[in-house]
């Protein structure tokens, strides 16, 4: 079972990072951007884990990366800290921090990294929008991938948190 649910979260990342390369990255309204592929990495680590999470923000972002040709492994590493990040501790945080904590985290690597990059762009004039973008797809995305894969119960998420209350 674990094996078809890793499948279709294959399939669908595959699908959704097409997506986002080929018709989402020219959308640019008010400065933003959707990011389908991180807000169906944040629907796909609160339904599957932090680990399921870990490997498919790792899968994610080496397509986004191979396709865009960039910098290999810098939109992987950045979505397999998020999608980690999001399984692990999502109960008590949203998509909202995850958008943001990324934006922070593509300035600060590309900073690291000596490529050019504009903080006033990306905090400022973007993130506003891209935020606005994500939150209003994160509800139709959540249904989307929880008809695809089954959440896991809480007695099959070892080490997880889990809030009482």
């Amino acid at each position: 079972m674990i094996v078809a649910d890793a499948l279709k979260a294959a399939i669908l990342l595959f699908v959704v990072a097409v997506l986002q390369v080929s018709l989402l990255s020219s959308l640019h309204v008010a400065g933003g951007t959707p990011d389908i592929l991180l807000v169906t990495l944040v629907a796909i680590a609160l339904l599957r884990g932090a680990v399921f999470g870990a490997a498919g923000g790792f899968f994610g972002g080496l397509l986004i990366d191979t396709a865009n040709l960039e910098t290999l492994g810098l939109t992987s590493l950045l979505l397999t800290v998020g999608g980690y990040w999001i399984g692990r501790y999502g109960e008590t945080n949203g998509a909202c921090v995850v958008t943001i904590l990324y934006a922070f985290g593509v300035l600060i690597l590309h900073f690291l990294l000596g490529d050019e990059v504009s903080a006033r762009r990306v905090l400022i004039e973007s993130l506003g929008p891209t935020l606005a973008f994500n939150l209003i797809l994160t509800a139709p995305t959540y249904w989307l991938v929880k008809k695809l894969l089954r959440p896991l119960e809480w007695r099959d998420r070892a080490g997880e948190v889990r809030l009482l209350g």
